[in-house]
């Protein structure tokens, strides 16, 4: 289980104090999925990166599988079973696809069990398997990579921030298999997506509403929706800012 204890996060602007996530619990259960939107600019990266070790909180406690995990860094936090897929994926000049698998999956995975993960991300992998990770990769593609390597690893807590960013329609309609998935296939996993996609909010166990730093509703996501005044909403509220 991960539970956050009263964080909250500054930054320093311009001389003066920024808060960005302000005195926020939160839990997620094991085996749960949770999904987390918001207005652009309400922190939900920002809280992502607070619990994979990325940023420090200013004040509270991050606590995982009953341990305080607040100090210790990312390196560390992936060593007790966090993953995280970036909104802008990471490139890895001089790495193949295959070589990346097998980190990500910890043991020295076959060509073709490093193929099934690609298959299963709805890319042709032996167009890809032997390629670097640079830029003659699109971002769409770079995108389906990390997610495959978090399939790979079979983490306790796998975060995603905007997995839809960047990627096409068809794409899109496998992420939805692809957490089904993860959900259904990897015991006691917890899944925690920031997106502002409605299919993915329908898809979660929770959804949670972040705005101006702070979780101001749980629940459904017909409740979440209905607290946003649903899709079809007035330009400018901030329904249409989840758009």
């Amino acid at each position: 289980m991960l539970e956050l204890k009263n964080i909250s996060f500054s930054v320093e602007a311009d001389g003066q104090k920024k808060d960005i996530i302000k005195n926020l619990d939160m839990k997620a259960d094991d085996g749960k999925f949770i999904a987390i939107t918001g207005p652009n600019g309400s922190g939900k990266s920002t809280l992502a990166k607070l619990i994979m070790g990325i940023e420090k909180p200013s004040s509270g406690r991050i606590i995982f599988d009953g341990e305080d995990i607040t100090d210790l860094d990312i390196t560390e936090r992936a060593r007790k079973g966090i993953s995280f897929a970036f909104q802008q994926p990471i490139k890895f000049k001089g790495i193949r696809v295959k070589d990346l698998l097998r980190i990500a999956a910890g043991k020295r995975l076959s060509t073709s069990e490093a193929c099934s993960y690609l298959s299963e991300v709805g890319l042709c992998a032996r167009d890809y398997v032997e390629r670097e990770i640079n830029s003659s990769l699109s971002g769409g593609e770079l995108k389906r990579i990390e997610i495959a390597t978090l399939l790979a690893r079979q983490t306790k807590l796998s975060l995603f921030d905007e997995p839809e960013a960047g990627i096409d329609l068809w794409s899109f309609q496998n992420l939805i298999r692809i957490f089904e998935k993860m959900r259904n296939e990897i015991k006691d996993s917890t899944i925690i997506i920031i997106s502002h996609q409605e299919r993915i909010l329908r898809i979660a166990d929770e959804v949670l509403l972040l705005s101006d730093g702070r979780i101001t509703e749980k629940g459904k996501a017909d409740e979440i929706m209905n607290v946003l005044g649903g899709i079809d909403c007035e330009p400018g509220s901030l329904c249409s800012k989840l758009q």
